[in-house]
């Protein structure tokens, strides 16, 4: 199976841990090379971010496991990249409507 290059997840977190050190645990995960996390959406217990994780064989479990043993919940994995390289994203006339 080819390498995970980068996910980009959907988590639901209480307001502690803080949005930093969520961002640092997942960033000490082993071939773990950048972590860039999102808050778009907070209420008065929770808080909605978008976790982009990038390295150069992301260990999609044990990410997972790092962002629940901080209390947080994984609600939707958004997009991954595998193989050698990653792709970017085009956008296209549907993406534009």
């Amino acid at each position: 199976m080819s390498q995970i290059k980068r996910i980009v997840l959907d988590v639901l977190k209480p307001h502690e841990p803080t949005n930093l050190e969520v961002a640092s645990a997942i960033g000490d995960i082993r071939d773990v090379e950048g972590v860039n996390l999102s808050l778009y959406e907070v209420d008065q217990q929770t808080e909605n971010v978008k976790i982009t994780v990038e390295g150069t064989d992301v260990d999609y479990d044990l990410v997972l496991e790092t962002i629940e043993n901080l209390g947080a919940s994984f609600t939707a994995s958004m997009r991954s990249s595998r193989g050698k390289k990653i792709v970017e994203e085009e956008e296209t006339l549907h993406d534009r409507g």
